[in-house]
């Protein structure tokens, strides 16, 4: 009965990075640094634990579907947009494809990137444009400008995942005065930069700018993602969504984590001290990186080799060998606590040829 499954998913799906208990398991390691996923190394918030129990205690209702509170809340920090919601930054972007794509339209991915766009809009029957990038990763305005041209929605991650450097607001400004398809800019990674996209939204009727609570929020494990997004989609965005598919504890404690403006700040601050810090003494080349990771060139170990390897010394690294149109021998290496991030320059200083 295999053969009933669909074609787009006989072959590939999400790749994930691996597990920190099985490789401390594999090679007796009592401690392993877990820099593959670009988690927050920080517990939530205290505020949002409180207000996760206290919605946990009533989980024998259904949560809001409009999740009018946690709307409230972002619009309380962020000014008067419209917003929706979503399980994840996956959930919104998945949504949003399932709102404007048709099967047989074209879905332009500026690459290397996340995977999931492209996963997302294969799964919708889209056919998917990509758009590699130029030197050192940057985004060519008039290459994706052109590959918009017949296009129904576009993404944008910036910064961007794999390789950790920002677009400027002044280039996504540019693409969109030339565009006439949505572009879905993702800022997953937007609080541990100093880019702000979001003037552009008083200007442009199709940008959607999505968010999520996972990264400098520490809420990796509730999956709440949100969008800003033009007035005349929203509504459409909410009957395509899955019904009650953001859960009422994580959209409680995403309103708490909110309200927590300190916890975000000592995230961002240490994300910045030391993406500096391991830039510096890797001994092999980092790009330049907006996130909270950084993306090494490990040759002339492939990537695997270099993950594999620094697995052995206890260091949990993301190999980009999956990363479409990335050459095979780059590694992500997330920011993670002081002590993940010294064993970290600890085992790179042992990599060798």
């Amino acid at each position: 009965m295999k053969r009933s499954v669909r074609g787009c998913y006989q072959s590939e799906g999400y790749v994930f990075a691996r597990n920190a208990a099985e490789i401390g398991k594999q090679h007796g390691l009592d401690w392993v640094a877990r820099l593959a996923s670009n988690e927050n190394p920080d517990p939530p918030s205290e505020i949002a634990l409180k207000k996760g129990y206290e919605a946990l205690c009533n989980a024998n209702r259904y949560p809001d579907e409009r999740q009018v509170s946690l709307n409230d809340a972002l619009i309380a920090v962020h000014g008067n947009f419209p917003f929706v919601t979503g399980v994840g930054m996956d959930g919104v972007i998945e949504t949003t494809i399932r709102t404007l794509v048709e099967p047989g339209d074209l879905v332009a991915i500026s690459t290397p990137t996340f995977s999931f766009y492209r996963l997302s809009a294969i799964a919708q029957g889209a056919g998917v444009v990509e758009v590699p990038r130029g030197p050192g990763f940057t985004v060519e305005p008039a290459r994706f400008i052109e590959a918009c041209e017949e296009a129904k929605l576009a993404f944008l991650c910036t910064p961007n995942n794999p390789t950790g450097n920002g677009t400027s607001p002044e280039v996504i400004r540019g693409i969109l005065n030339e565009i006439e398809c949505v572009l879905f800019l993702d800022n997953a990674y937007v609080e541990f930069s100093d880019l702000d996209y979001l003037p552009l939204l008083r200007d442009y009727d199709n940008l959607i700018i999505g968010r999520t609570f996972s990264k400098a929020y520490s809420l990796a494990g509730l999956r709440v993602g949100y969008a800003f997004v033009p007035e005349w989609f929203r509504p459409y965005y909410l009957r395509a969504a899955t019904p009650h598919t953001l859960n009422a504890v994580s959209a409680a404690a995403a309103v708490g984590a909110l309200s927590d403006t300190q916890h975000v700040e000592t995230a961002r601050a240490r994300v910045i001290r030391w993406r500096k810090e391991l830039s510096g003494r890797l001994n092999f080349p980092v790009m330049q990186s907006d996130a909270n990771f950084i993306m090494v060139d490990v040759a002339p170990f492939t990537s695997d080799e270099a993950v594999d390897r620094l697995a052995r010394m206890g260091v949990l690294a993301r190999s980009c060998r999956s990363f479409r149109g990335l050459e095979d021998h780059y590694v992500r290496v997330s920011i993670g606590a002081d002590w993940e991030n010294t064993m970290c320059i600890d085992a790179f200083g042992r990599l060798n040829p």
